[in-house]
């Protein structure tokens, strides 16, 4: 298998740990990769079909079970892949057992409460997987970049330096916390792609007629701002990573191989909850050894 444990393992980020964001390759697990791209692309995509299987085997058992909800999250500068990866690890499932959620700008109802309200109200219930396409990080992260925006959240007043986000960043720990300890397993990706490739995916979209619906101008002008999100992401990603709600940062830059990272971590963590289809009592299997019966003998 070309995702050990060992790979698995590189990605995910310590709890504790202080990051550095130039330290983890945006190309391979622990830098470059030894040996044949083709191969490993090949073997790549043998794998995120493989698991496309174990997937949806695991999500009928997740909802058959009906003990556990599953929160996936995606976090990443434009361009990184985030809708694609979505599409790919996920194209397996029964929709009615999965649920995306994309959050943009806040409404006027949302900046009325607090900045973890818009989520709770899209928490998957329990038998479900949820996925977060951006998420309540936006408001450690866009937010940290672009202090203004938060003359717009209606705040008590008070001064916005490292206190005031370390305790967004201890909110931000205590809703995983409690999430957790109620049975939500959460997995939270960051798509670690470099400047370069953000470059040759936008052009791409300007280029190719089929992907100019993709472009958005506020891309380039985010673009801008790179080392003050690579910094955001440092920090957030620091304070947040803990043993409840782990991040992975995800080599970005080929796709092949992001998305069978993150189908392959997915995999191993629903494997752990040991999910079972749940067990007839005596009296329910008589009753459908009765039902058995009445059938065949019509």
């Amino acid at each position: 298998m070309i995702l050990d444990k060992q790979l698995i393992q590189a990605i995910r980020v310590a709890p504790g740990s202080k990051i550095r964001l130039d330290r983890f390759s945006t190309r391979w697990p622990n830098g470059e990769s030894e040996g044949n791209l083709d191969d490993l692309r090949n073997h790549a995509k043998d794998l995120l079909e493989e698991n496309l299987k174990r997937l949806s085997e695991s999500q009928q058992r997740l909802y058959a079970d009906n003990r556990f909800a599953v929160l996936i999250i995606f976090q990443a500068m434009d361009a990184a892949g985030k809708d694609g990866t979505i599409r790919h690890v996920m194209s397996g499932i029964n929709p009615q057992g999965c649920q995306v959620f994309s959050f943009k700008h806040p409404s006027a109802e949302e900046l009325d409460h607090t900045f973890l309200w818009r989520s709770m109200c899209a928490l998957p219930e329990r038998g479900r997987i949820g996925i977060f396409n951006r998420s309540y990080y936006e408001d450690v992260l866009i937010t940290r970049v672009h202090p203004k925006l938060l003359e717009h959240q209606q705040l008590p007043p008070g001064k916005r330096g490292k206190s005031f986000w370390a305790a967004r960043y201890e909110d931000i720990r205590h809703f995983e916390r409690h999430l957790a300890s109620n049975g939500t397993i959460l997995l939270k990706f960051f798509l670690h792609v470099s400047k370069d490739e953000q470059k040759r995916r936008l052009l791409a979209r300007l280029t190719d007629p089929g992907k100019h619906w993709k472009f958005s101008a506020a891309d380039l002008q985010e673009r801008g701002y790179w080392n003050d999100y690579m910094r955001a992401y440092e920090d957030a990603i620091s304070h947040t990573s803990t043993p409840f709600a782990p991040w992975h940062i995800v080599p970005a830059d080929h796709k092949w191989l992001c998305r069978a990272l993150v189908s392959e971590t997915i995999c191993r963590r629903l494997k752990t909850l040991k999910l079972e289809y749940p067990r007839l009592s005596v009296d329910q299997q008589k009753e459908l050894d009765i039902a058995k019966k009445r059938l065949e003998n019509e």
